[in-house]
C-alpha cells in the first residue's frame, strides 16, 4: 500500500512538473531568446532555421558596448536615479500612508480618494504641463526631474496606497501600548509602525526601482538626449539606428544587461514583496 502511494505522489510531482515546464516556456524562452542573441552576429540572428545555441559566441558584442557608446556611464545613471527614486519614495510613501491610515483629520477620506483618482489621468496628458514647469526651473537636460518628480507622482501615490493598507492592518493595542509609554505620534510612526512594516517597504522598494529603471518617457523628454545623462531604456533604443544601421546584437546586448539587476534584487526580496502585497491588499478602510 505505501508503495503504491509512493508511486502515486511521485507520478503527480512529474505531472506537475511537466506541466509547470509547459506554462513556463512561453515565458523563458524569449529571455534565453535574447541573452543567446546577445551573442550572435547580426546575420546569425535571422538564419532560418534559428539557431537555439550561437556558434561561435561573440562576447565582443558586450564589450562594445563599452566602447562604442558610454554604456557603463548610462548603466550607473539608471542605477543611482533608481536608488534615489526608492528612497524618495519610500520616505513620502510611508509617511503619507501613515498619515491617511492613523490619523485622524477633516476630509481625510476624501482627500485619500482625490489622491487616487489622479492615477486616472494618463501621462500623456500631465507631461506638457510638466515640461513647461520642468523648462521654467531650468531642469531640462539634467537628472533632476528624474530625482524629484517620482516623490509627487504615480509611484509615490500607489506606495501611499499600499503603505496605508498596510497600516489599518496593524492592532491598534501596539500604538495605544505606546501613548502609555509616553510616545507621541512621531515616535508611534519610528518605533512601532514604520519597524513592523518591512514587508512593505520590500514591495515598494522592487515596484519603485522597477518603475524607474523601465522609464522611456519622462527620460526621453526630460534629458534632452543628452548621450551621458541616458538611461538604459533610451541607450537601448540608440542601437536601433547605431552609425547608420540597426545593430540588434549589440541592443539585445545591453537589452540583457539591464535585465541583471531587476532579476537580482527579486530573487533576493521575492518572499518580502509576495508578502507585502498579500498584507497590503486584505485590509479595507
Amino acid at each position: 500500500m505505501k508503495s503504491r502511494s509512493r508511486g502515486f505522489a511521485i507520478a503527480r510531482r512529474i505531472v506537475l512538473g511537466v506541466l509547470l515546464f509547459l506554462v513556463l516556456l512561453p515565458l523563458v524562452f524569449p529571455l534565453y531568446w535574447m541573452a543567446t542573441s546577445g551573442v550572435k552576429t547580426r546575420a546569425d540572428i535571422f538564419r532560418f532555421p534559428p539557431e537555439l545555441v550561437p556558434d561561435p559566441v561573440r562576447l565582443e558584442n558586450i564589450t562594445d558596448l563599452f566602447t562604442l557608446a558610454p554604456f557603463a556611464q548610462q548603466y550607473l545613471n539608471s542605477v543611482y536615479i533608481g536608488v534615489a527614486n526608492v528612497i524618495g519614495v519610500l520616505v513620502v510613501s510611508s509617511i503619507a500612508g501613515y498619515a491617511f491610515a492613523r490619523i485622524r483629520f477633516p476630509l481625510r477620506t476624501a482627500l485619500f480618494v482625490l489622491l487616487l483618482t489622479a492615477l486616472l489621468m494618463p501621462e500623456e496628458i500631465t507631461i506638457v504641463p510638466m515640461v513647461a514647469m520642468m523648462t521654467e526651473l531650468g531642469w531640462i537636460g539634467t537628472h533632476l526631474p528624474l530625482l524629484i518628480l517620482p516623490m509627487f507622482t504615480a509611484q509615490a501615490i500607489v506606495g501611499t496606497f499600499l503603505m496605508r493598507q498596510f497600516y489599518l492592518s496593524l492592532p491598534p493595542e501596539l500604538e495605544e501600548a505606546g501613548i502609555i509609554d509616553g510616545l507621541g505620534r512621531v515616535g508611534l510612526f519610528l518605533r512601532i509602525a514604520l519597524p513592523l512594516s518591512g514587508s512593505a517597504l520590500a514591495t515598494l522598494a522592487i515596484l519603485s526601482f522597477l518603475g524607474s529603471w523601465n522609464a522611456f518617457l519622462e527620460p526621453l523628454i526630460y534629458l534632452g538626449g543628452r548621450t551621458e545623462l541616458l538611461t538604459l531604456p533610451i541607450a537601448i533604443q540608440q542601437f536601433t539606428n547605431f552609425e547608420g544601421a540597426p545593430s540588434w546584437q549589440h541592443q539585445l546586448a545591453a537589452a540583457t544587461l539591464s535585465v541583471i539587476p531587476m532579476f537580482v534584487v527579486f530573487m533576493f526580496a521575492q518572499r518580502y514583496f509576495i508578502r507585502g502585497i498579500a498584507r497590503s491588499g486584505i485590509t479595507g478602510s
